[in-house]
């Protein structure tokens, strides 16, 4: 399966990261890949960016080294009620919005409360992308996530980055989401989760474990820019 984009990036902006938008564009095309999603962190992550990092991404330019970039945000879901830490008239201005769980920012660890925040973010108009839902510190109602998911036109993300160097043993979760995801018929996408350029268009873990679920490519927005952008426009956005 040849994908063509990278829908989670990470620059020096979040803090934890090692590269800059131009090292990750650089290695993007380098690799072939015709878009990145620069998705940087919330500024509730310790060490994040501050809110005017993303109101100031209009500078951003829309190509860089030949690469389609779409400026968005890994918002951090803070609360039950599926909060985000990035006001609306941000986001509402923003390409693309994923919405994670991650450890320093939520303070609930029981599966009622995980998947009542998921479906929570799902609600919110400007969330396109649920990111890494199998981290195993989450344990999740999968079955209720997907069914939200395909009722909300919420992509689910397959993270590379979990199977290689964060969220140690999420491949099990992750698995059974893919397969639920392709009995359910809900949209998948891809992102390396990249905090350094090196591993922008990383997709060889999350491969693995498409593959073994049988996920029809059809539900996989990757292998297809417009796809990808259809899907966006749709949420209203681009």
């Amino acid at each position: 399966m040849n994908l063509l984009l990278d829908t989670h990036t990470h620059t020096v902006a979040s803090g934890h990261a090692y590269s800059t938008i131009m090292e990750n564009a650089k290695e993007a095309s380098k690799k072939g890949l015709k878009l990145i999603c620069m998705t940087d962190h919330g500024p509730k992550m310790p060490g994040g960016p501050h809110i005017f990092h993303f109101g100031n991404l209009k500078v951003m330019p829309k190509e860089i080294y030949g690469v389609e970039i779409l400026k968005g945000v890994e918002a951090n879901i803070v609360d039950r009620d599926g909060n985000l830490d990035i006001p609306e008239e941000i986001l509402k201005k923003l390409d693309v919005v994923i919405a994670s769980l991650h450890d320093v920012c939520f303070p609930y660890r029981d599966v009622d409360s995980n998947t009542e925040a998921i479906i929570n973010a799902m609600k919110n108009p400007y969330v396109d992308i649920i990111g890494h839902p199998g981290n195993p510190i989450f344990d999740i109602d999968v079955d209720r996530v997907l069914e939200a998911a395909r009722e909300y036109d919420t992509c689910i993300e397959i993270n590379n980055s979990s199977f290689v160097s964060s969220r140690v043993g999420s491949y099990d979760n992750c698995l059974l989401i893919a397969k639920k995801a392709s009995e359910k018929n809900v949209k998948i996408c891809v992102g390396s989760d990249a905090h350094i350029s090196f591993d922008v268009g990383r997709f060889d873990k999350a491969l693995e474990v498409i593959e073994k679920a049988n996920l029809d490519e059809n539900l996989i927005l990757n292998t297809n820019v417009d796809k990808f952008k259809e899907y966006l426009k749709n949420k209203g956005k681009l």
